[in-house]
């Protein structure tokens, strides 16, 4: 069996920690690993590294790579054209690159949910592998434990596809889209209904007939060479894999399973993972609480003090603070389209940008200048550059830089610094094993990142 986990999504429903450059897959929201870190260290308990392909885009290739170091088979998507075209893109490089027959079992699962227990969730994997080869489409219900509107739902015939009951699966009716409160509350007490986890599974062979009945633009294309699909990927129709084949196939069954799964698809489901005081709040960071309740706290790097607030959502980043009700969240995405109309940063970028060499910090900017704290990670090097319309002033403030201005290079230590002119050739590396980090100060009439031209660079840009 191999899995695909699809990690190429920019939803920014978790603004503003979540941006376009750097979306919630990425985010370490629970614990000190990635969401996208723990989706695969879940596959790694029942797969090999060489069994497990992730499909994002060129974007988000270096963090990718950053993040799952070990991991091999990182597919580039050309363009957004949603799941449908990347997932038929994953199963053409299955077959390709690694010999796939139509019998192979391919698992789908997203890049940004929280399950446990894992022990769990291999049960269930396996589970999905023997069904999926008796040419079912399986997907994964969650049972529901309250009446919830911001997921769409999967209705169930409880006899099982040989009329016995007892398979653990259960054909599919229906696919139901969010519902209003009054609908969940039913589907709830109706007890077929179940919260739709996006993961699922299939044979290649099951797929492909599926795509020929359904969706035959895709199977079509899917008849040329993985390099081809790459080139004309533009041409695969935009949609979803549940509109192209689940929603209209008589073979998708239900597997219902009863761990705990969260999609993190806003900030209200976010503050059910954490663990909450006794008045209901969940308070990260250096929080002060006064007759608060059922509230979530999100800091930063600032002290949040809240005075008799109820049912509230607080989140503080560096550049951006996010005020609004428990069960208003949703509408962030109304926030992050104006940002976008007036085209603000805070929609895309955060004051933290990541490289595939490190990160940088804006720590202060103004007319004519602009302060950052970089970090350059061991082994890497930021590309051979040179700026026009800027000088840099750097200062280590950790580690040891190796530093290449103009034809010098030379070796920079804790507390030493180092000047670069306007239009000299330069570039800072770190050449030991713990991050360099230095202050760098930049002058000059434009200090946009755009005013690089580089002419060596490691990471192909």
């Amino acid at each position: 069996m191999k899995a695909l986990v699809l990690a190429g999504g920019s939803g920014t429903r978790l603004w503003p920690l979540s941006r376009k450059n750097f979306p919630k897959q990425f985010l370490k929201v629970k614990g000190d690993k990635s969401l996208l870190r723990q989706t695969v260290d879940r596959l790694l308990k029942v797969l090999s590294r060489d069994d497990i392909l992730v499909m994002t885009n060129s974007e988000y290739k270096f963090y990718v790579k950053s993040d799952l170091g070990e991991i091999d088979h990182i597919i580039l998507e050309p363009e957004g054209r949603n799941t449908a075209p990347a997932i038929v893109l994953g199963i053409k490089y299955c077959m390709e690159k690694f010999g796939c027959d139509e019998d192979e079992a391919i698992f789908i699962s997203p890049s940004d949910h929280i399950i446990s227990p894992v022990d769990s969730f291999v049960k269930y994997f396996r589970m999905a592998e023997a069904i999926a080869k008796k040419g079912y489409i399986l997907t994964f219900g969650i049972r529901p434990d309250r009446p919830e509107t911001g997921y769409g739902y999967i209705k169930a015939n409880m006899k099982s596809p040989d009329g016995s009951g007892q398979t653990g699966y259960f054909q599919v009716e229906e696919f139901v889209e969010k519902p209003d409160l009054k609908n969940a509350m039913r589907y709830l007490e109706e007890g077929n209904y179940f919260w739709n986890s996006g993961m699922f599974a299939f044979s290649i062979g099951t797929i492909l007939a599926e795509l020929e009945n359904y969706s035959p633009k895709i199977r079509n294309m899917f008849d040329k060479s993985f390099d081809e699909m790459v080139v004309q990927f533009h041409q695969m129709p935009k949609i979803s894999i549940d509109y192209a084949i689940m929603e209209k196939s008589r073979k998708v069954v239900v597997v219902p399973f009863d761990f705990y799964w969260n999609d993190i698809g806003s900030w209200d489901s976010l503050h059910e993972i954490f663990l909450r005081d006794e008045n209901g709040n969940a308070a990260i960071g250096d929080v002060m609480t006064i007759d608060t309740k059922n509230c979530l706290i999100f800091g930063n790097k600032r002290l949040l003090s809240t005075i008799g607030l109820k049912d509230c959502i607080i989140v503080e980043t560096s550049d951006a603070v996010l005020v609004t009700k428990k069960g208003e969240a949703w509408k962030v995405k109304e926030i992050v389209n104006r940002l976008m109309e007036g085209k603000r940063k805070e929609a895309s970028e955060h004051i933290t940008s990541f490289r595939p060499w490190g990160s940088y910090k804006i720590l202060e900017q103004g007319l004519g200048y602009k302060i950052k704290r970089v970090v350059v990670n061991p082994s890497q090097k930021i590309s051979l550059q040179k700026h026009v319309h800027r000088s840099e002033h750097w200062v280590v403030v950790k580690g040891m830089a190796k530093v290449t201005i103009g034809n010098k290079k030379i070796l920079i230590h804790e507390n030493e610094s180092a000047y670069v002119p306007k239009a000299t050739l330069h570039r800072l590396e770190n050449t030991g094993k713990v991050p360099v980090e230095i202050i760098e100060v930049q002058n000059g009439e434009y200090l946009e990142e755009d005013d690089i031209e580089r002419f060596e660079d490691d990471y192909g840009r």
